[in-house]
């Protein structure tokens, strides 16, 4: 190989470790985001950069702009704190992905499992569209993850992710997504693209979607049975500028397509949404 061609490779090498900076994760709230918008980056970030320090802290204030619940066509703005601790690749407490640990972690990929919290669904959100809907309300979670990197010369991160909730809706959701850095990454400025698909089980589809006698009743919309499979498929983008040392603006924005069950219940507005947020984040 020739010198020129070996110092190519090097300096190539050099812009996509400076492009694996992960993103910040933000307040987990029903919103468009894909999943493994939360994380991205993450795994890359040990893959090409394996003796990280010990301790990852980044903190700072996020807000959203999302809608008021899935199918609503009014949105509203929600603003919150940005977290995300990691003790080297092993444990983590994140605003997007909870408190958990890697289990089971490889050059280039990881299982891990978390206890999150989800936020449910307020009636008075939006009281012209659920009044007599009732509430869904807010419970704890367990979530099962995992992440896996095609190689370091094709970057490609396949992720999925399994929750079941304790309260609120009861029931199962999961996520199956890929992202990937894309072209113009700098050492100042990354950013990463992918789709995401959303699946989730009878009992979480009907609490967020149908409609049962007791709602109808006091609703007025017509009785629906939501059965369980494919809920919403999407598109996510995820942007960091190192504005000066120690400090990232983070963006991300999303589309998401509301499918099957989801997409002709009578409580849908749209089937069609999508959520920008940013969080300005200093890294210790």
């Amino acid at each position: 190989m020739s010198t020129s061609h070996a110092a190519s490779r090097l300096a190539c090498a050099g812009a996509l470790l400076a492009t694996f900076a992960p993103a910040p994760a933000h307040a987990q709230t029903p919103s468009p985001l894909a999943e493994w918008q939360y994380s991205s980056g993450i795994l890359l970030e040990q893959m090409f950069e394996p003796k990280l320090p010990t301790w990852r802290i980044r903190l700072g204030p996020s807000v959203s702009f999302q809608p008021r619940y899935d199918g609503s066509d009014r949105y509203h703005a929600v603003a919150g704190p940005s977290i995300d601790i990691r003790y080297r690749d092993r444990f983590f407490l994140s605003t997007g992905e909870g408190l958990g640990m890697n289990v089971l972690t490889g050059p280039n990929w990881r299982v891990g499992f978390a206890a999150a919290y989800d936020l449910g669904r307020r009636a008075a959100d939006d009281l012209g569209h659920l009044q007599g809907m009732g509430n869904i309300n807010p419970a704890p979670s367990l979530r099962l993850l995992g992440e896996y990197a095609i190689s370091k010369s094709f970057p490609l991160v396949l992720s999925a992710d399994l929750r079941r909730n304790f309260g609120g809706d009861n029931g199962w959701i999961g996520d199956l997504g890929a992202y990937m850095p894309m072209p113009g990454s700098s050492e100042q400025f990354s950013w990463f693209a992918g789709p995401t698909m959303t699946i989730a089980d009878s009992r979480y589809m009907n609490s967020w979607f149908g409609v049962n006698a007791g709602q109808s009743a006091r609703s007025g919309y017509r009785q629906y049975d939501a059965s369980a499979g494919i809920r919403s498929v999407g598109f996510g983008v995820t942007a960091s500028w190192t504005v000066r040392k120690h400090w990232i603006l983070n963006a991300d924005g999303a589309f998401q397509q509301l499918v099957g069950s989801a997409a002709h219940s009578p409580i849908t507005q749209t089937r069609a949404s999508g959520s920008f947020d940013v969080s300005v984040i200093y890294e210790f």
